[in-house]
């Protein structure tokens, strides 16, 4: 893949700025109007945010078009499907067997009271896991890493969801064997020969023999373990001396670098949601927050870890072709994805009544069609390398 330029750290009141990797291109955008400031660009710099800009596009262009209405479509059942029964004709049917709430369904592996996972695993959560997948191509150019792999052989996906990173590696890497684990067989079955897929939970002991893996690959895993120090020394224990670790993920923030957002928008209150959640069920949301992942891979014994920060803007406000995209499909994307982002932890989690919660997820939604802020989410990347021993 395209060498990507990862972006420069976004002002958050409490976290500290990572060290970018890399230099941001350059951007090509109309002249702004000298009495608007114009948003820091979700490219990287070495320089500070102020210098690194984007125009803000005068006359944004709404986002794609929805997907097609899949429901009367058999083929498409996240539990029941053709596909996913030919993949998973020897898995218990227990797990096939999901759990249900408020008409969205969530895993059933291990039981829910060893394994909590916030997000909804059917049809409609998983396409926007597809949607964001492509959104995170198109902001890193096409790259799958940071992390300076060379001809790895084995490596393993950890929370693979739909596994289209675990394909996609696959594919750019045919000598390598790629194994993908999640809690749901949500996985297609047409898949390249070297990837295969297989359900574990990544919170228990691994299984995997020590020294094993040339690079084991984390991404969009917040709120899922309890104990992220405990995985992250199992992942080492799996690496191979000289193996890398990396870990992209997000936080729940919704920022602006221009003055545009209000400080008291519903933004506020979405990432205020997202933090108690995480502390009542003791299984945080802010992995990328204060750099918080870092100090766990250094604390595990992973050196020379580095790390950088990606913004994808939110709508179309940005002039730059490549991030007016990236932004299009991040709304599309929120907007569809934002009730199963919010259902499981708003009304079982903090005990809202359903109600409570459409109110809240429909002011949530305004705020994201809000034309009037050039807003961006935060996606944090870091990586590191086992030591030679």
């Amino acid at each position: 893949m395209a060498e990507s330029t990862p972006a420069t750290a976004p002002q958050q009141p409490s976290a500290s700025s990572p060290s970018p990797a890399g230099s941001p291109p350059p951007t090509t955008a109309p002249p702004a109007d000298a009495s608007t400031p114009t948003p820091a660009s979700p490219t990287a710099a070495k320089t500070p945010a102020a210098e690194s800009q984007i125009a803000v596009d005068s006359n944004p262009i709404y986002h794609p078009q929805p997907l097609d209405d899949d429901d009367d479509d058999d083929d498409n059942d996240s539990s029941l499907g053709d596909e996913n029964a030919l993949s998973t004709a020897s898995i218990s049917s227990s797990i096939l067997q999901y759990r249900k709430l408020h008409g969205r369904t969530f895993h059933n592996f291990g039981g829910a009271d060893k394994v909590e996972y916030w997000a909804p695993n059917d049809d409609a959560q998983n396409d926007q896991l597809d949607i964001n997948h492509h959104l995170l191509n198109l902001a890193l150019d096409n790259k799958l890493f940071f992390a300076p792999l060379s001809k790895p052989t084995r490596v393993l996906d950890v929370g693979t969801g739909t596994g289209m990173w675990a394909i996609d590696f696959a594919d750019e890497f045919p000598d390598c064997e790629v194994t993908g684990i999640d809690l749901s067989p949500i996985q297609p079955t047409w898949v390249p020969p070297n990837c295969k897929f297989e359900l574990d939970d990544a919170s228990q002991p691994w299984t995997f023999p020590d020294n094993h893996f040339d690079y084991i690959h984390f991404r969009y895993m917040i709120g899922c373990f309890k104990d992220w120090p405990a995985v992250y020394r199992e992942a080492y224990r799996c690496l191979k001396p000289g193996g890398w670790i990396e870990h992209m993920d997000c936080t729940a923030d919704v920022l602006s670098d221009d003055g545009s957002l209000p400080k008291d928008t519903v933004f506020v209150q979405w990432k205020k949601v997202f933090k108690e959640a995480g502390d009542k069920m003791g299984q945080t949301f802010e992995v990328v927050d204060n750099d918080n992942y870092v100090g766990w891979l250094k604390d595990a014994g992973f050196k020379d870890v580095e790390n950088t920060i990606i913004k994808t803007p939110v709508g179309s406000w940005p002039a730059d072709p490549k991030w007016k995209e990236v932004g299009q499909f991040n709304q599309y994307m929120l907007e569809g994805g934002i009730e199963g982002l919010g259902l499981y932890i708003i009304t079982n989690v903090l005990g809202w009544k359903y109600e409570e919660m459409q109110v809240f997820i429909a002011k949530v939604r305004a705020g994201l069609r809000n034309k009037n802020w050039h807003s961006y989410c935060v996606w944090g990347a870091a990586w590191g390398q086992k030591p030679y021993e």
